[in-house]
């Protein structure tokens, strides 16, 4: 089976359910703890392409940095979202599951479950 990778915030439900699903079918991802140790860009723009989604796609935009950085311009570019993304992890939407080359948003967490081999 290709490496599973889950970004992950113990913090959110979402997230922790998404963990105990892999867990309970026997699975152990490698967890990236992206609030503490932020993608960068070029890792970002790579998770995008596995996602198959663009930035904006990924951005969490109920997260108060959200607001005050006006990443609701339309007009900002796909860079622009990624540097604030890795700027403050924060806006990043969660849990993220990759697996090889596809990867999901588990939202809902069961979602993750789509993706496995």
């Amino acid at each position: 089976m290709s490496q599973l990778t889950l970004f992950h915030n113990p913090r959110c439900s979402k997230s922790r359910g998404a963990l105990e699903l892999l867990e309970a079918r026997g699975l152990a991802p490698e967890i990236v703890r992206y609030l503490e140790t932020p993608p960068s860009a070029a890792e970002l723009k790579a998770l995008l392409g596995k996602l198959g989604i663009s930035a904006r796609q990924l951005l969490r935009s109920g997260e108060e940095e959200y607001k005050t950085l006006g990443l609701d311009n339309p007009e900002l570019s796909e860079d622009a979202l990624i540097r604030a993304m890795v700027e403050h992890p924060k806006l990043i939407e969660r849990p993220i599951l990759v697996v090889g080359d596809k990867a999901v948003i588990g939202r809902p967490p069961e979602k993750v479950l789509e993706i496995l081999p």
